[in-house]
């Protein structure tokens, strides 16, 4: 494929950068090079001994990153809504235990400083890819900004706002595909594994998948990574739950933990069959 100016997105395009992007995180955790980096943990940030619990699974089984949600978009305003600052504290001192970096999402601008205090990613969820202030103003912050693709966003919007982070002076930006909206009723969303290829060949950001908020089923989650790891992608976003039945939120697509060790035993496999490791 042929790329010129005609291109809208200019920051994040292949052209304004022809070498891939290689974001470092911290502790020589890089996301883009050889290494696929595993972003595994709960939902939501419950307590302590949940998270740490799964904290220690998800570490052992190769994971080096640990996600969970500090502060939640729920589609209900009657949902749990999440900890807020406690649960920061949660992550921060389970991720200090374990030596694990941290991604939590972020929701509002006004929570920036805050969140960055405690985490090493700051995760811009599919409702607000294109929350342009939000990006505006995580352009501005030397923390890396993971960006969902919004569930119903075209490839080239989703690369146009990675461009209003990176135009503000943040140019350590991950895009992750989350799954998009269809009328298929069988699964949550239609994870477009073709994203993969295709930001490969027009962008040099690093890209990762999100399997559990696609297919919101545990037992489809491991063929998904695997497939995107054969696909090209730099890291998994996944579920991790010890207890899934008593999860506060989304615990119908966590993974139990030694359903996650099983799956990182068989993705090794097919990471080193396309010339990288995990």
């Amino acid at each position: 494929m042929a790329h010129s100016l005609r291109y809208p997105y200019k920051l994040a395009s292949r052209e304004a950068h022809k070498e891939n992007t290689v974001v470092n995180i911290r502790d020589n955790i890089k996301i883009g090079g050889e290494e696929i980096q595993i972003m595994a943990g709960p939902c939501t940030v419950e307590n302590y001994e949940f998270v740490s619990k799964t904290a220690k699974v998800c570490k052992k089984s190769g994971a080096k990153i640990l996600r969970g949600g500090a502060f939640k978009p729920r589609t209900s305003p009657y949902s749990f809504q999440g900890l807020g600052k406690e649960g920061l504290e949660i992550l921060k001192q389970v991720g200090k235990e374990e030596k694990m970096a941290i991604i939590t999402e972020i929701l509002d601008l006004r929570d920036i400083n805050l969140v960055a205090k405690y985490a090493d990613i700051l995760q811009v969820g599919t409702r607000n890819m294109q929350n342009f202030k939000l990006l505006e103003e995580l352009g501005k912050i030397d923390k890396p900004i993971l960006l969902k693709r919004g569930m119903s966003a075209r490839i080239e919007e989703w690369l146009l706002a990675a461009d209003y982070i990176m135009s503000n002076g943040n140019p350590n930006v991950i895009l992750c595909e989350r799954g998009i909206r269809t009328f298929e009723r069988e699964i949550k969303n239609t994870l477009a594994l073709t994203s993969v290829p295709i930001i490969k060949e027009l962008s040099h950001l690093p890209i990762i998948v999100d399997p559990s908020h696609s297919v919101g089923k545990p037992s489809l989650i491991p063929p998904m990574v695997k497939a995107a790891i054969a696909c090209g992608a730099d890291g998994i976003l996944v579920e991790v739950h010890p207890e899934p039945e008593k999860a506060f939120c989304d615990g119908e697509q966590a993974l139990l933990p030694k359903n996650f060790s099983k799956m990182m035993g068989e993705v090794k496999t097919i990471a080193k069959a396309i010339g990288r490791k995990l």
